[in-house]
């Protein structure tokens, strides 16, 4: 039986002047997706895992330069999430980012095989879930939905 994992993550919602969302294809390979929520294939917002003794701005700042080359600015929390599958529990922040310097570069190809802005009305079907649940947060202006 595998090890279950708990942890604490973030995804960084990064609106661009014209209001779409940056969003990255994660490798399709399971190994190289890095993902213990199983997201191989799946768009997602720039984030990660929050490291020990880092805080959220932190962790958030550091994860999207590694994933992006983008120098975050200003963040505002929009989203706390329960995710959890059969073998990883994950709490989830979300946050907005609208003041940020740089254009996405694929910085981490081993994970991320591509970075494309996206119309909130247009966005691909394939999400990975925690992206999913902090884009249906924000367009409700809700913190927390509890799962039905």
């Amino acid at each position: 039986m595998a090890e279950k994992k708990m942890g604490i993550g973030f995804g960084v919602m990064i609106l661009n002047s014209e209001g779409k969302v940056l969003l990255g294809k994660r490798h399709t390979d399971p190994e190289k997706a890095s993902s213990l929520l199983h997201g191989a294939g799946k768009w997602t917002m720039p984030g990660g895992k929050l490291n020990f003794g880092e805080s959220f701005e932190e962790g958030a700042a550091r994860e999207t330069l590694e994933e992006t080359g983008i120098k975050i600015q200003k963040l505002k929390l929009i989203s706390i999430n329960n995710d959890v599958v059969e073998t990883a529990h994950f709490v989830t922040a979300g946050f907005l980012c609208n003041e940020f310097e740089g254009e996405p570069k694929v910085m981490e190809p081993e994970e991320i095989t591509e970075w494309k802005w996206f119309d909130l009305s247009s966005l691909p079907e394939n999400l990975f879930f925690p992206t999913a649940k902090v884009l249906k947060n924000y367009e409700k202006g809700e913190i927390y939905i509890p799962e039905e």
